[in-house]
């Protein structure tokens, strides 16, 4: 039985954007573990129902229902512990720094290169939710956060230098070879990828080079992904 997963989509259905959900997408993979997915919007309250919070992403297995990203590493690591998401208690402390890191610096960051863009892809029904809400946060309109983007760029790329120095060194944030480190990080940046032709990476960059081995595995799970 496939475990179903509710994952962010656009008004196109096959365009899946969410930082978090593409965690998940991508820990799913890694464990080779079938999976249904279903597209949820903004201010759709299914998930709310059973789930008992409003966010996504959401799965659920044979009944027992898990949300955040992280918790569901963690649930899927101890439902399947092979292949390893973590490689034991030193990866998973790694891998909790790296989710830290991410969320507390990498996903602003990102938002305020396509916070307007997002308004071109979501749901109509989504749009005046979206607009406010994120307004409210960033106290400016979404136009305003992301004028001169283009200025910015270089000082967002400087942000991800510990990243590079790694890479110039590791193939994968996990070392040898992947790990859920690695699907943080690549998920977060499949936002940007899906929803946004604003290129934030330079092509020689090796943090680009890292992408591109992320996209491509999983047999190209993140490279046939839909974008904007």
């Amino acid at each position: 039985m496939s475990i179903i997963l509710y994952d962010l989509a656009g008004a196109d259905p096959d365009l899946r954007f969410s930082p978090y959900c593409w965690r998940t997408r991508f820990a799913l993979a890694h464990k080779g573990l079938p999976v249904e997915t279903v597209p949820w919007r903004f201010t759709d309250g299914a998930v709310i129902a059973f789930s008992g919070q409003g966010k996504v992403p959401v799965i659920v297995d044979a009944g027992k229902v898990v949300s955040d990203s992280w918790v569901i590493a963690d649930y899927l690591e101890e439902q399947a512990p092979t292949p390893t998401l973590f490689g034991g208690p030193t990866g998973r402390a790694h891998a909790s720094f790296v989710n830290a890191w991410a969320d507390s610096i990498l996903v602003g960051a990102i938002a305020r290169f396509i916070v307007r863009d997002l308004l071109d892809i979501i749901d109509p029904k989504d749009v005046d939710y979206f607009r406010s809400s994120r307004e409210a946060r960033f106290g400016a309109t979404l136009e305003a956060v992301q004028a001169g983007r283009e200025d910015r760029v270089a000082a967002f790329r400087d942000l991800l230098l510990p990243v590079r120095l790694h890479l110039r060194k590791n193939q994968w944030l996990g070392g040898a070879a992947p790990s859920y480190a690695d699907h943080i990080v690549a998920g977060t940046l499949m936002w940007p990828y899906c929803a946004s032709r604003f290129e934030l990476l330079e092509p020689n960059d090796p943090v680009a080079h890292w992408q591109g081995r992320m996209l491509d595995l999983y047999g190209g799970l993140g490279r046939a992904a839909k974008r904007a």
